[in-house]
């Protein structure tokens, strides 16, 4: 199997060493290196219609990069889209719910399917829409959030609540359900101290299974990002 070794504190890349015949593939534009054994190709993975599934659910691009080391063993270098650090999961024993531009790599065994969400968290959850992407299948797969990251461990009985625009990925056996932060009064007066204290609305795990988050608010970062364009200054 290939092997995922994330290089690097600040802005890292996702170092992939493969043996012949070993395949991969990629979030559009992440390759930065490969050795000349590797080939790397422009492909709709799935379909046209997982991948039209896959652009309006999560972002993703329509086509991904798919690296194959058709020549013999070869490394390649992979960067993620948003300035932050790189998960390595292994989906197999569990698959895993992926928030909107989190990909980065994985396993050609790993499959990214559309899952619909029920219609409180479309409104309301921000991850993804009425759909949301699952990584089902055999293999390791790398996810990336803005900032640091953070692996946390859900356990029955202790459900843990976090700010959705800093959730990266989760256990798809985790009940998710989306609320406000704030608690008390009616559900009026809890979504006005909500937005007053400046947290919104949230999402509560509960079961067993690891949730990644990311140390900086994902929706600041697009802010940011369209400031920056030429006329919003």
């Amino acid at each position: 199997m290939a092997t995922f070794t994330v290089t690097g504190e600040i802005d890292p890349f996702l170092h992939v060493s493969l043996k012949r015949g070993e395949k991969i593939y990629c979030e559009s534009n992440a390759m930065v290196m490969m050795e000349n054994t590797l080939e790397l190709k422009g492909r709709m993975t799935g379909g046209l219609g997982s991948a039209l599934m896959r652009r309006f659910a999560n972002g993703e691009s329509f086509f991904q990069q798919h690296i194959e080391a058709s020549g013999g063993d070869g490394d390649c270098l992979l960067s993620p889209a948003l300035p932050g650090a790189i998960e390595v999961l292994d989906v197999g024993a569990c698959s895993y719910m992926i928030t909107d531009g989190a990909f980065v790599a994985a396993e050609s065994g790993v499959n990214l399917n559309v899952r619909t969400q029920g219609v409180g968290s479309a409104l309301f959850g921000q991850t993804g829409g009425f759909f949301i992407c699952e990584a089902t299948g055999s293999g390791q797969l790398a996810v990336s959030g803005f900032g640091s990251s953070f692996a946390l461990d859900v356990m029955p009985g202790k459900a843990i609540t976090i700010d959705n625009a800093h959730v990266v990925a989760w256990d798809s056996r985790l009940h998710h359900e989306i609320s406000v932060a704030t608690q008390g009064g009616g559900f009026l007066g809890q979504l006005v101290n909500s937005v007053t204290s400046g947290e919104g609305m949230v999402l509560k795990f509960s079961g067993q299974g690891k949730v990644i988050i990311c140390s900086r608010n994902r929706e600041n970062f697009a802010s940011w990002l369209i400031k920056l364009m030429p006329g919003n200054n």
